[in-house]
C-alpha cells in the first residue's frame, strides 16, 4: 500500500556555523546531523525540512517547489535541500529507544497495571491508540506511560509517495524564501524586497541580489527563488553558492530580519548526490515499514528523478491536495496561455497565407505586363529591318506547334477529350456530394405529431383573432349610432 504523511519535513535538521563576518569570498562551513540522529522520530524518522526547523504547507516536507506525485502521481516541482557530508550517518541504537521499543510492545501486548483480566482491555485499547497515532499507553505503575505519535511503527495512517528531485547546483546559487504573502503583493513589491535582501546581506556593493522566480503557493504563501552575484575588484563576477548564502541566512540575526520581511521558511535548492541517494534508499524512515518501503522502491515509475518520500497522517495528505490543485491551476493557466497563442498564430498563418495568395496574382500580372513591355520594345527596335535568320526560324517554329495543336487528330482534340472528362467528373462529384437524409420513421411519426398539433394551436389562434374582430366591429358599429343621437340632444 501507498502513502499518508504529516508535515514531516525532510532529512534532518539542518544546523550551520557561520562566520562573524559575513563573507562569500570564504564560504562558511555547513554539516547537518546524522540522518537518523534526531532524539525523537519525527515523519520521515530524521527531523524536520531538508534544511529547516518547521515544515509547513509545500515549503515543509521536502522544500518548497517539491514534486510530490500524492499516490503515485508526479509533480514538476523542484526539491530544495542543504545536505552535507554527515547527513546520512546512522547512529547506533541507544539504550533510551531500546527501552521505549521495550515499553512499547509491553503496553500492547502484556500489560501489567491492574494485575486482573483488565489488563487484556486495556492492551486492546493502547493498540487502538498505537494504529491511531494518538494518545498514551499505560502499561506499569512504576513506569511512565508510552506517548503514542503518528510516526510510532503501528500507525495506520501511512503511505510512501514520491518526490523530485533537484537538479541543481550548489554553484548555481539557487535558494528558496517562502513568504506568508500573495503573488501579487510580491511582485507589486518586488523591487524594495531586493532591496531589503541585500540591506540584510550588509549592503555591500559588490553584491547582488538577482530574483530566479516567484510562484504561487496553497494557503496565500509565495515562492521566491533568489541567488546572488559577487562580482571581485578584477572584474570577475560569480554566483554565491546556495550552501553559503543558505548558512548565511540561518543565522539567529539574519533569520530574525528575514522573519520580519515575511518569511517563514529559507532552504538551499541542490541535488543529492549518487551516495545520498543510496544511502537514503537503503535504510527505511523511521516508523515505516520495511517491506512497504521495499515495495515503494520496486514500484518507482522513474528511479532516476523520483525518490520515495513518507507522508504520516492526514494532515500530509491535505497538505499534498493542495499543492495538486494549486499545480493543476498553473497548468491549466499555461494552457490557456498557449491556446491563445496558437490561436493568434493561426489567424497569422491565415493572413500570411492570403497575402502570399495575393502577391503570386501582382507578380503575374506584372510578369504578363513585363512581357508586353518587351514585346513592343523589340518590335520597335527591329522596325525597318529585314527578318534575319534565327527569327525566321523560330517563326517556322512557332508555325509547326500552331498547326499541331490545331490537328483535331492531335495536341486540340485530346485537350477538349480532357476538358470534356474534367466536366463529367465535376458534374458527377456534385451530384455525389448531395447529401441525404434518412428519418427514422418513428421520429417522423413525432415530427408529425408536433406539426400537426402546431397546426391545431394556430387554428384555435385564428379563431379567437377572428371573434375579437367580430366583437370589435359591434363596437364600433354602437359607437357609429350613438353618436348622432348625443349631437341631437346637445344641439
Amino acid at each position: 500500500s501507498l502513502c499518508l504523511a504529516g508535515a514531516f519535513g525532510g532529512f534532518g535538521t539542518t544546523t550551520t556555523t557561520a562566520a562573524p563576518a559575513f563573507s562569500f569570498s570564504a564560504p562558511t562551513n555547513t554539516g547537518t546531523s546524522g540522518l537518523f540522529g534526531a532524539t525523537q522520530n519525527k515523519g520521515f524518522g530524521f527531523g524536520t525540512s531538508f534544511g529547516t526547523g518547521t515544515g509547513t504547507g509545500l515549503g515543509s516536507g521536502l522544500g518548497t517547489g517539491l514534486g510530490f506525485g500524492g499516490f503515485g502521481t508526479q509533480q514538476q516541482q523542484q526539491q530544495q535541500s542543504t545536505l552535507g557530508s554527515g547527513l546520512f550517518n546512522q547512529p547506533a541504537q541507544t539504550p533510551a529507544q531500546s527501552n521505549q521499543l521495550i515499553n512499547t510492545a509491553s503496553a500492547l501486548s502484556a500489560p501489567t497495571l491492574l494485575g486482573d483480566e483488565r489488563d487484556a482491555i486495556l492492551a486492546k485499547w493502547n493498540q487502538l491508540q498505537a494504529f491511531w497515532g494518538t494518545g498514551k499507553g499505560y502499561f506499569n505503575n512504576n513506569i511512565a506511560p508510552v506517548e503514542f505519535t503518528q510516526e510510532n511503527p503501528f500507525c495506520r495512517f501511512k503511505a510512501v509517495g514520491y518526490s523530485l528531485m533537484p537538479n541543481n547546483k550548489d554553484e548555481d546559487g539557487l535558494v528558496v524564501l517562502v513568504f506568508n504573502r500573495k503573488e501579487a503583493d510580491i511582485r507589486s513589491q518586488q523591487q524594495q524586497l531586493v532591496e531589503s535582501l541585500h540591506k540584510i546581506l550588509g549592503g555591500n556593493q559588490t553584491l547582488t541580489v538577482n530574483v530566479e522566480g516567484v510562484k504561487t503557493m496553497p494557503d496565500d504563501q509565495t515562492e521566491v527563488i533568489i541567488y546572488v552575484v559577487e562580482r571581485s575588484p578584477n572584474g570577475t563576477s560569480r554566483r554565491v553558492p546556495a550552501t553559503t548564502l543558505y548558512a548565511h541566512f540561518e543565522q539567529a540575526n539574519i533569520k530574525s530580519s528575514l522573519q520580519q520581511l515575511g518569511v517563514s521558511l529559507s532552504m538551499a535548492r541542490t541535488e543529492l548526490s549518487p551516495a545520498q541517494v543510496k544511502q537514503l534508499l537503503q535504510n527505511p524512515p523511521a516508523g515505516v515499514d520495511p517491506i512497504i518501503w521495499e515495495q515503494a522502491k520496486v514500484d518507482n515509475p522513474d528511479p532516476d528523478k523520483l525518490i520515495p518520500v513518507p507522508m504520516v497522517g492526514f494532515k500530509e495528505l491535505l497538505r499534498r491536495l493542495k499543492v495538486q490543485d494549486q499545480m493543476t491551476k498553473q497548468h491549466q493557466t499555461r494552457l490557456d496561455i498557449i491556446s491563445e497563442d496558437i490561436s493568434e498564430l493561426q489567424k497569422n498563418q491565415t493572413t500570411t497565407m492570403a497575402k502570399i495568395a495575393q502577391y503570386k496574382r501582382k507578380l503575374m500580372a506584372l510578369s504578363h505586363r513585363t512581357l508586353q513591355v518587351l514585346i513592343k520594345q523589340e518590335i520597335q527596335r527591329k522596325s525597318g529591318y529585314a527578318i534575319q535568320a534565327d527569327e525566321e526560324q523560330l517563326r517556322v517554329q512557332l508555325d509547326t506547334i500552331q498547326c499541331e495543336l490545331n490537328a483535331p487528330t492531335q495536341f486540340k482534340g485530346r485537350l477538349n477529350e480532357l476538358m470534356s472528362q474534367i466536366r463529367m467528373q465535376n458534374h458527377f462529384g456534385a451530384v455525389r456530394a448531395e447529401e441525404r437524409y434518412y428519418i427514422d420513421a418513428d421520429l417522423l411519426r413525432e415530427i408529425k405529431q408536433h406539426l400537426k398539433q402546431q397546426q391545431e394551436g394556430l387554428s384555435h389562434l385564428i379563431s379567437i383573432i377572428k371573434d375579437d374582430l367580430e366583437d370589435i366591429k359591434l363596437i364600433e358599429h354602437g359607437l357609429n349610432e350613438s353618436l348622432p343621437i348625443r349631437g341631437g340632444v346637445f344641439s
